[in-house]
């Protein structure tokens, strides 16, 4: 049976969207990968940008409610920041969870090329982290 992931953040704007491609990309083929938000920002389009600069077109996501997932059966949850691990409304679901805090690059200051840079700092940790999720768990 096809394995189902769910990544969760705030907005659903950067680093679910980097987590969803990335474990989209490497998982096995079935294996279905979604993500979503307790809000709704829309996709950042630097985290396009980074990923596109891996290999990765995520330009085609959309950003999705957890509401929208309510009723859906996964088998992993993954919450990729604090905040979405502590304002998720409860969600009925016997997924094993795992969470991780990577830093919000939609945060960063500076000049367009530091912005870039720490979003591609984060886009590294998140395709580690994805890698090693993907290996141990499907």
């Amino acid at each position: 049976m096809n394995k189902r992931v769910l990544i969760l953040c705030t907005g659903n704007s950067c680093r679910s969207q980097i987590a969803e491609g990335y474990i989209r990309y490497i998982s096995p083929k079935g294996t279905e990968v979604y993500s979503a938000g307790v809000e709704t920002h829309g996709v950042n389009p630097r985290a396009i940008k980074t990923m596109k600069e891996d290999g990765i077109d995520i330009s085609s996501h959309t950003s999705n409610n957890i509401n929208e997932y309510i009723d859906m059966e996964f088998d992993f949850m993954i919450t990729v920041c604090d905040n979405a691990k502590e304002t998720c409304p409860y969600f009925p679901t016997k997924a094993k969870k795992f969470h991780f805090n990577f830093p919000d690059p939609a945060k960063a200051k500076g000049s367009e090329q530091e912005i870039m840079e720490e979003f591609q700092r984060v886009r590294d940790m998140i395709k580690k982290y994805s890698k090693e999720f993907v290996k141990e768990n499907l």
